[in-house]
């Protein structure tokens, strides 16, 4: 696999407060060879000179970033997302390290039932593909409302003494793991990576249709299931959020198809229409 694969990888930051964070990610993107930057609702000028001068060489990385009001957008044309954490939560989610699950978010990729490096990536990588790395403000991380919208968790291994890192320090480990992935799979395959080329941020439409559902679609079908739910009484408005966390993670773990999404929404159609008749 080529280092052009780094390029369908996203870089999300949700509400950066810092611009010296932003900037030295921005440099370390692009020292690993990772071109989408896209910052949610920043509480800072991700172009001003505090940015610029940590930034370095990479401030066209930082004139070339998206900005966009909220997570959704962020991930709009994305098949897979991987959040980053560093707390305990209350979900049973699986805190996985970053060299293992990493992987999954480049082209080719296969289920995150196969963990070796090996099994797990494609020497093909799809035009259509994006993927997404999401970080949380500097002060409280990623809320569990945030991390509903990824489909893995990593937590980077720390001393317990002082296990919190800054957002910058994250990035870095983050892409220095993604780098890495490509290097070791360019060696096994006996392929010498290739450096990207720029590239601009891909948009939802292609022509080819993606082997896993854009995030935006399940993001509607589960939105539509939970307003049926609430409908026929399965759900309660005061537990609807605990129980729609445990079918995210039931329906992320199959990485639904475009096509099996839309089955799935079809059959809630159908039902929605039943109730509408009795």
């Amino acid at each position: 696999m080529s280092e052009s694969a780094l390029t369908k990888v996203r870089i999300v930051l949700v509400e950066p407060a810092g611009p010296l964070n932003i900037g030295a990610i921005a440099r370390v993107m692009k020292n690993m060879g990772l071109q989408q930057l896209v910052l949610v609702h920043p509480h800072c000028d991700p172009l001003g000179p505090e940015a610029r001068q940590m930034a370095v060489h990479a401030v066209d990385l930082l004139t070339t970033a998206h900005v966009v009001p909220n997570l959704p957008t962020a991930l709009q044309g994305c098949q897979r997302a991987i959040a980053t954490t560093a707390r305990s939560r209350t979900l049973e989610t699986e805190l996985e390290h970053p060299r293992t699950a990493l992987p999954w978010l480049l082209p080719g990729a296969r289920a995150r039932e196969e963990t070796e490096l090996e099994n797990s990536l494609d020497a093909t990588p799809t035009d259509t593909w994006q993927s997404a790395l999401i970080f949380g403000p500097e002060d409280r991380g990623l809320s569990n409302e945030e991390l509903n919208y990824a489909q893995r968790f990593i937590r980077i291994p720390s001393s317990p003494t002082y296990p919190s890192l800054n957002l910058a320090q994250a990035v870095a480990v983050c892409c220095y793991e993604l780098y890495q992935s490509i290097q070791i799979s360019a060696e096994l395959s006996g392929i010498p990576p290739i450096a990207p080329k720029p590239t601009a941020l891909a948009t939802p439409e292609s022509a080819n249709t993606p082997v896993m559902a854009p995030l935006e679609s399940l993001e509607g079908y589960y939105q539509q299931l939970e307003t049926l739910l609430l409908k026929i009484g399965y759900l309660y408005p005061h537990t609807a959020t605990s129980r729609m966390e445990k079918f995210r993670r039931l329906f992320n773990r199959a990485e639904l198809s475009a096509a099996e999404v839309a089955m799935l929404r079809g059959i809630l159609s159908q039902m929605e229409w039943a109730l509408q008749q009795s």
